[in-house]
């Protein structure tokens, strides 16, 4: 698996090399839940992710440019691969030339952007741990960008119970 994580920081961190410390290790954080994540989804493929991380202007910034919503929000996903149906990979078997890293021959499942702002507020809000709040929010991503959604009330019940068994099996609770 390959994972790419980048931090804008905050407005007025930009450029000076600081930062707003996640209160544990990010990369390895990352590897942990996408993993758990591509594994409870059966996911055949090694799998290359990109995952940017912002303040609440750079993501109200991406959400109004990329869904033409101008308010801020957690996190955006931004799937790589088709779906007829979540986790079914066929489309991305049929065109390997679109779907897959040619370097690595790993499947490219699409891009992330959170908000780290909203990580520490919404855990701060929900009464639970930064980590927690983070790799649910990555956890949920994930999910997304293995073409599940939320629209529909049937969608929303298997997508929440995918993200709380994911959750159970990383250990990282409410």
């Amino acid at each position: 698996m390959t994972f790419y994580v980048e931090s804008e920081g905050t407005k007025e961190d930009r450029g000076t090399g600081k930062d707003k410390d996640f209160p544990f290790p990010l990369e390895e954080t990352v590897e942990k839940v996408l993993r758990a994540a591509l594994s409870y989804e059966n996911c055949p493929f090694e799998a290359e992710i990109n995952i940017l991380i912002t303040d609440r202007e750079g993501i109200k910034t991406y959400n109004e440019e990329y869904r033409g919503i101008p308010k801020e929000t957690d996190v955006l996903s931004f799937p790589g691969v088709d779906y007829e149906e979540p986790g079914d990979f066929s489309l991305a078997l049929s065109d390997k030339n679109s779907y897959f890293n040619p370097e690595t021959e790993e499947i490219l499942l699409g891009d992330i952007i959170l908000c780290k702002d909203r990580v520490f507020s919404q855990a701060e809000e929900y009464g639970h741990s930064v980590l927690r709040e983070f790799a649910f929010l990555l956890v949920h991503s994930v999910l997304h960008l293995l073409g599940y959604d939320h629209m529909e009330e049937e969608d929303e019940k298997i997508m929440k119970k995918h993200q709380d068994e994911i959750m159970e099996k990383l250990g990282i609770l409410r």
